[in-house]
């Protein structure tokens, strides 16, 4: 089974910068694509990025648009998410999530993903 695990959490401050990374256990398939959600305290997982590993192509939130870049490396067979700009609302847990692309997906659904890492904590300070 494929497993996902996260790194690069950490407390910074405001305006300041993190890198987050996802290395799948499995297989990278042609026709996976990669995602990071977040969830707050009190609030649902949201969508934040994500990116069909063959084209490349991202997709990203209104709320992180022009601050973070999703991106991967094929050779290692990572993902990661580049935060800059960081804000005290970004404040969350980070999961990365795995789809098996079939068919039509919007990529934001967090039903619609089939693996899940455990989360790492990212904590901007005002």
């Amino acid at each position: 089974q494929v497993q996902l695990v996260e790194s690069g959490g950490g407390l910074v401050q405001a305006g300041g910068s993190l890198r987050l990374s996802c290395a799948p256990s499995g297989r990278t398939f042609s026709g996976y694509a990669m995602g990071w959600f977040r969830q707050a305290p009190g609030k649902e997982r949201e969508f934040v990025a994500a990116i069909r590993w063959s084209s490349g192509s991202t997709y990203y939130a209104d709320s992180v648009k022009g601050r973070f870049t999703i991106s991967r490396d094929n050779a290692k067979n990572t993902v990661y998410l580049q935060m800059n700009s960081l804000k005290p609302e970004d404040t969350a847990v980070y999961y990365c999530a795995a789809m098996n692309v079939g068919g039509s997906h919007s990529y934001t659904v967090k039903d619609e993903y089939d693996y899940w890492g455990q989360g790492t904590q990212v904590t901007v300070s005002s």
